[in-house]
């Protein structure tokens, strides 16, 4: 019980803290340097890599731990909209897409999980990062009823959020690696 509840903890609140800082600290720099830019997405959209590193790490158990951060910021942002059905289903887009396609490529023969034998293939991980924001782009702008333009911004935003965290991790990882 305890580790469900710590991994809940840490993925929601590294899914709020991603949003935080994309939203009102990347997207007010970003239309202060591309005013004209007509989408509302973050070209640097931070809480994919999130969604997308929880379920390299977590499996299913990501689509929980993930969801009370998910609904918070969906609530923050929307309010009593929240509660509109293109939002909740939304929300189970971003929860559970990117371990549907771990285990997908599982099934296929290509398991990306962690194990102790072998060391993450980044590059595999950024793969089911790209493939999984199409998924995500298209579910969600058919829920939404959004423009096509907005499909591009989304998977652009996705996919740069998703190299930064990996690039974060991967020199976070070296500094402690050092430092021992």
């Amino acid at each position: 019980m305890r580790s469900w509840a710590s991994e809940t903890l840490y993925a929601s609140l590294a899914y709020v803290a991603a949003s935080i800082m994309t939203f009102w600290v990347l997207m007010p720099m970003q239309n202060a340097f591309f005013p004209e830019y007509p989408s509302r997405a973050s070209l640097l959209f931070l809480p994919h890599g999130v969604r997308v590193l929880t379920a390299w790490l977590l499996g299913w158990r990501a689509v929980f731990a993930m969801l009370p951060g998910v609904f918070l910021v969906f609530a923050f942002l929307g309010g009593v909209d929240v509660f509109l059905p293109s939002r909740l289903a939304a929300i189970l887009i971003a929860v559970s897409t990117a371990p549907l396609v771990f285990y997908l490529l599982k099934r296929m023969g290509w398991d990306l999980f962690p194990a102790p034998d072998r060391t993450p293939c980044w590059p595999c991980i950024m793969g089911v990062g790209f493939i999984t924001s199409i998924l995500v782009s298209a579910l969600t702008n058919l829920a939404f009823g959004s423009a096509t333009a907005e499909y591009f911004a989304y998977l652009i935003g996705d996919l740069s959020g998703l190299l930064f965290l990996m690039f974060a991790l991967y020199f976070a990882f070296r500094y402690m690696e050092r430092r021992t």
